[in-house]
């Protein structure tokens, strides 16, 4: 039994804890305040860690075999250090391409310590940039025409001009909808506004959805495939006019973090707090995941693709369903000794096939086609 740590006891990090004790791990969770009760109803343990505090923190890593860190991105260079000095795996749910690109010079510190560190471990980036790998793997070696990544977590009964619901802290959406988009045009790397490249998707049950650029879910894979995939992105999925209302956010300034002259309080504060007071929570959602990779060879075009869909299951939502649990599968394959020491993004920690069947025991199901 492995002495396995959850930083962060919100929607996300409850669920990794209680797939974690379900797979018979020494839990606990831990917050700024002990989440008792959170940590009573999943069989695990309860901590009182502040994630910047840096003796607390890592006296509280000393004791633990392997971390997932659910808490805000902006912590993650610090955890991750932390961790590393602790000789203590580590993984979280990433999403900001800088913090990331931050974590991986951490490599050659993390082979030192024997451990791995492992970020953008959860939906997207996540287990759509897995899919991704494991489709261009499948194609085999060569050159590949297009790589495609479409996902979003949608309300099963959409309502009002958005059409969303809150899954999750809006400056997590907000950072998506906000940050330059990385993608692969003719080979090369390169970067696009967000809320834009607006498409329509057909979607048997939930269409038609418009897919449109947001930023971290490509994660390495522009960086690692240039020169080899000819075109690669990745677009959430929303229902239609979804994006064009939060791009004309962009565009008038509701994104700025600048605080204004005369009140001292910037656009995207005002933003994040209306859309915590008048978006609906809760509700039952739906995460829908399409991935495909098609490639020529011998006059021949070939594609190879996944497709998911998954329910709230009647505890956890969809979207801390499919952001928690490829983590949590994850953290059994590394703990096994199947991951090598090193710093590296999950679609090089894991491959395709493995993940999608650590999942199916919490009803996660991947179709390959």
């Amino acid at each position: 039994m492995s002495n396995v740590a959850v930083l962060g006891a919100g929607i996300v990090g409850s669920a990794a804890a209680w797939d974690l004790v379900r797979r018979g791990h020494a839990v606990t969770i831990a917050d700024v305040a002990a989440p008792l009760e959170v940590a009573d109803s999943l069989g695990a343990a309860a901590a009182a860690v502040d994630a910047t505090d840096r003796s607390s923190l890592g006296w509280f890593l000393d004791q633990q075999d392997l971390v997932v860190s659910a808490v805000p991105y902006a912590l993650g260079m610090g955890v991750a250090r932390a961790a590393v000095a602790a000789h203590t795996h580590y993984l979280d749910f990433g999403g900001n391409p800088s913090m990331v690109a931050r974590q991986l010079t951490l490599d050659g510190d993390a082979r030192d310590a024997g451990v791995a560190l492992v970020p953008d471990c959860g939906l997207a980036p996540g287990m759509a940039n897995v899919l991704a790998v494991g489709a261009v793997e499948a194609l085999g070696d060569g050159p590949i025409d297009e790589v495609r990544l479409r996902v979003g977590a949608l309300p099963a009964a959409p309502a009002g001009a958005l059409q969303y619901q809150l899954a999750f802290n809006p400056a997590g959406l907000i950072n998506e909808y906000a940050e330059p988009c990385e993608i692969l045009t003719g080979g090369v790397y390169a970067t696009v506004e967000p809320l834009l490249g607006t498409e329509r998707v057909d979607w048997e049950g939930w269409g038609p959805l418009e897919a449109f650029h947001t930023a971290g879910g490509s994660s390495s894979l522009p960086r690692m495939w240039e020169g080899r995939v000819a075109e690669l992105d990745y677009k959430t999925l929303r229902f239609p006019g979804h994006g064009h209302v939060f791009r004309s956010m962009l565009e008038v300034g509701l994104f700025d973090e600048t605080p204004q002259p005369g009140t001292g309080v910037a656009p995207r504060t005002v933003l994040l707090e209306a859309l915590l007071t008048h978006l609906p929570t809760g509700a039952d959602d739906v995460v829908l995941v399409r991935v495909w990779a098609t490639a020529t060879r011998g006059g021949k075009t070939r594609t190879i693709g996944y497709e998911m869909v998954d329910r709230h299951d009647g505890r956890f939502s969809a979207l801390a369903r499919t952001t928690a649990f490829p983590a949590t599968a994850l953290a059994d394959e590394i703990l096994a000794g199947r991951v090598t020491p090193g710093a590296r993004t999950m679609d090089g920690a894991i491959g395709a096939d493995a993940l999608t069947q650590g999942m199916k025991p919490v009803g996660i199901a991947v179709a390959k086609y």
